[in-house]
């Protein structure tokens, strides 16, 4: 009945995000402003359609393994040689919407633990905030070091998406203590710095340490969602909005795709999505970091 209800909710944003997009290509057909956005949307080599595609294959991984939206765009993105800096901006201003919708369905749900999402969030904010600025300055005139650097974290991201296809379930029965300030902090750093992240690290970490999934999983997200607000932000003041079709492409494709990857969750066999997910971004990973060290 609950996920009926989500499902639902998730449709009409769908809808009503058709109906305005109808309007507006409607609208801009009407003032002969169509083939003025085709060419805009062809340069560089029609990178827009293939964030569009990235942004559709993320949201269903995320959908179905509560995680990987970052890892996914990251990784890919670094294969396509964008610098590491425009990546993580970029994920970050689409993930604002993404991570919006996805808040508001656990706070409705009431999948949310307020106190923990505030020693998560308030480390987190401050982490976000250096990863950044570090980025921005690193990531700009590092380009290569940082590159490198962000396609092993990647690479080991990878690796612990597959070894969660063999992962058998555990005993829940005791809570292992976690330093939730430190947790939060670290996350934030990584998943500004690296353009994703958060979900394997902060999200598996509560759940393996035994904490209630669903408090879990919908405490993290409300918490990635301030964070991800939190860097778009800073990113925008450091860098201003580069490479928008990128942003619109990631965008949109998740739209598109988020009311139907709750029913796909379902669907999909998720130890198989492990295996594969985590056995491609590794392989991107590894052609990323043998053209950063090798060109």
């Amino acid at each position: 009945m609950v996920i009926s209800r989500k499902i639902q909710i998730r449709l009409n944003v769908l809808f009503v995000t058709i109906a305005i997009l109808s309007v507006v290509v409607f609208s801009m057909f009407e003032l002969g402003y169509l083939d003025e956005l085709s060419t805009i949307l062809a340069k560089d080599n029609y990178i827009f359609y293939w964030m569009l595609l990235v942004g559709v294959f993320a949201e269903i991984v995320a959908g179905s393994m509560g995680m990987g939206y970052g890892v996914i765009c990251t990784t890919t993105l670094l294969f396509l040689n964008i610098p590491p800096h425009i990546v993580s901006a970029s994920i970050h201003s689409a993930e604002s919407f993404t991570t919006a919708a996805g808040s508001v369905s656990h706070i409705k749900l009431r999948n949310v633990s307020k106190s923990l999402v505030k020693k998560l969030a308030i480390p987190a904010v401050i982490g976000a905030i250096i990863g950044a600025l570090c980025l921005t300055y690193f990531g700009e005139y590092y380009a290569k070091v940082t590159k490198t650097i962000i396609a092993f974290y990647t690479l080991y991201l990878g690796f612990q998406i597959f070894r969660n296809a063999f992962k058998k379930k555990q005993n829940r029965a005791l809570k292992r203590k976690t330093n939730l300030t430190r947790l939060g902090l670290l996350g934030g750093f990584i998943d500004s710095f690296a353009g994703g992240g958060w979900g394997p690290l902060v999200t598996g970490t509560l759940i393996k340490n035994s904490f209630t999934p669903r408090f879990a999983v919908g405490s993290s997200t409300v918490a990635k969602f301030i964070l991800t607000i939190t860097a778009a932000v800073t990113f925008f003041f450091t860098l201003g909005i580069q490479h928008w079709n990128i942003i619109l492409g990631l965008l949109i494709g998740g739209i598109l795709t988020a009311p139907f990857s709750a029913m796909l969750t379902a669907k999909l066999p998720v130890k198989n999505m492990f295996l594969i997910i985590g056995a491609l971004v590794m392989v991107m990973s590894c052609i990323t970091i043998y053209k950063s060290v090798f060109n």
